[in-house]
């Protein structure tokens, strides 16, 4: 069965629903938006008509959303609001949706308490947000759990450093040299990244950056591989 396929269907299972994201999210980003949203609106009404079915009110609603814009963006947790899917998986998304930016830091300095910058997917039981198939939960593949207007890692993925451009500037910003970055240095930090990446970053969100990159800290003690996991790109 296709992705389009299971747009047809009363109700959708887990493995259905992720078949269906990584469809349309065809260029991987973790959200949808431009020609992939308004083609799977435009097969999702096709689909739903094929089968003899109505759109759900949520589907409707949603259609009136984002049918005539070409600027919408969506992620994972707002199309599971929208698709029939099954009760329990439904249950999940609802028990883990995090609020902001800054609910989910918290939650991820919780999991990852040995700070090693990912969580054992098999142990939380989320091996459906593991992009890479890796077996481990990184930092940005568990933030599709948040809505993606609250997603503020999407904006850092454009002004990620390679390491050593990363331990450079985590050094010049650690101005008394004792480890690790406080509130006051990554004030300093987050306003030249504003200034040099305008198009990325919006100077009027600082403080909200701030403040969701300061709930990785360790009681105001933002370490290296804490700021890393935000500013410092993978190497292959």
């Amino acid at each position: 069965m296709t992705a389009e396929t299971h747009l047809q269907g009363v109700e959708i299972s887990a493995a259905q629903f992720f078949e269906i994201w990584h469809h349309y999210d065809s260029d991987g980003n973790g959200y949808m938006d431009g020609k992939e949203l308004q083609n799977f609106i435009q097969e999702l009404q096709q689909a739903r008509k094929k089968a003899g079915l109505d759109l759900t009110p949520e589907m409707k609603a949603f259609v009136d959303q984002y049918g005539k814009t070409t600027d919408g963006k969506i992620g994972i947790v707002e199309l599971a609001q929208i698709l029939p899917t099954e009760e329990n998986f439904l249950l999940f998304f609802r028990c883990q949706q995090l609020k902001s930016s800054e609910d989910f830091m918290q939650t991820w300095r919780k999991y990852d308490s040995d700070h090693s910058g990912f969580i054992d997917s098999e142990e939380l039981k989320l091996r459906m947000f593991d992009a890479n198939n890796d077996g481990k939960l990184e930092l940005t593949e568990l933030a599709r759990l948040l809505p993606v207007q609250e997603n503020f890692l999407i904006k850092f993925q454009g002004v990620k450093m390679c390491a050593k451009e990363f331990n450079k500037a985590f050094e010049m910003y650690d101005q008394d040299g004792n480890g690790y970055i406080d509130e006051n240095e990554l004030d300093a930090l987050l306003k030249d990244l504003c200034e040099k990446n305008k198009k990325e970053l919006d100077i009027n969100n600082l403080a909200t950056y701030k403040k969701s990159i300061m709930a990785l800290s360790d009681g105001g003690k933002l370490y290296r591989a804490e700021l890393a996991l935000i500013l410092c790109a993978e190497e292959n």
